[in-house]
């Protein structure tokens, strides 16, 4: 099966570039860039892909505030380029699974801390950071357009992966002066990209919460830090108003439901475990 991946030189774009090419398929990297239709139409149509899979998108350097300050970028790439390859897939008959975000949700009287997780079918409540809110537009108007029916959307959050990389989540949090403290869903990527490509391989459609089943907070990935990997390690709590001070923009603190997620996982007799066993056995390793 011949896969075309657009980011494929990203951090999670190159992870399923490796998954694939050790199950024997094919990878051939975009070139075309998503905004530009003409493009995308030439290299679809030369390239025949059997799969097309989305891991671009602008999330910002250092981190998201970074869109605050370039909002036609960001709206170029998260909503018309995300549209295009969309469309363009549909057109030419071709499966597309998109790598979105589920941070465009936030905690409300509905959905509280240490209650109800947000579904599949809820629309998007947050739109306090430029970024989320583009990733919020976007999902819905590939909802609302039509184009579900050839698409699949994986909603990731604060991704963790099995190395103290960079862009892991843990590191990031490890290298802050200060941390929040609130129950979050997660994404182990070493759990989750796997069974990404399964589902692309089936054509499976729709919307997906694609994070590790429970919730986990910043404490909790820093006492397993400690407890793994450095007993040393020492860190400081703030609250969210204090690091909103701090931020050009807001961040998203939610609970999402894996319910249809596990039930794909049981259908493929695919494993899924919950983010506190993922977590502790990924810091493990690193240690190891």
């Amino acid at each position: 099966m011949k896969y075309l991946i657009y980011g494929y030189t990203g951090w999670i774009g190159n992870k399923l570039s490796t998954l694939i090419q050790e199950s024997d398929n094919i990878v051939i990297g975009s070139v075309a860039r998503m905004e530009n239709r003409r493009d995308l139409l030439n290299e679809i149509s030369m390239k025949k892909p059997d799969r097309v899979i989305v891991a671009s998108g602008k999330t910002g350097t250092p981190n998201v505030d970074w869109c605050e300050d370039n909002k036609e970028e960001t709206l170029v790439t998260n909503v018309i380029g995300i549209l295009d390859i969309v469309d363009v897939c549909k057109k030419f008959g071709i499966h597309c699974t998109v790598f979105a975000t589920g941070c465009i949700f936030e905690y409300d009287e509905k959905h509280k801390v240490g209650g109800i997780g947000f579904t599949e079918d809820d629309s998007p409540n947050f739109k306090d950071s430029y970024y989320s809110y583009t990733k919020g537009v976007v999902e819905e108007l590939i909802r609302n357009s039509g184009y579900l029916d050839n698409t699949l959307i994986l909603r990731i959050r604060m991704p963790i992966s099995d190395k103290l990389e960079p862009k892991n989540f843990i590191t990031k949090i490890v290298g802050y002066e200060k941390v929040i403290n609130i129950p979050n869903s997660m994404s182990v990527l070493t759990d989750l990209l796997p069974i990404s490509i399964k589902m692309s391989e089936v054509k499976e459609t729709g919307i997906y919460n694609f994070t590790n089943p429970g919730v986990i907070s910043h404490n909790d990935c820093l006492e397993y830090y400690k407890m793994f990997v450095d007993s040393e390690f020492e860190y400081t709590n703030f609250t969210v108003e204090e690091q909103d001070t701090i931020l050009k923009s807001k961040r998203s603190n939610n609970f999402l439901s894996t319910t249809k997620l596990q039930t794909f996982c049981s259908k493929h007799n695919l494993e899924l475990p919950g983010i506190h066993t993922s977590v502790r056995k990924i810091l493990k390793n690193i240690k190891k």
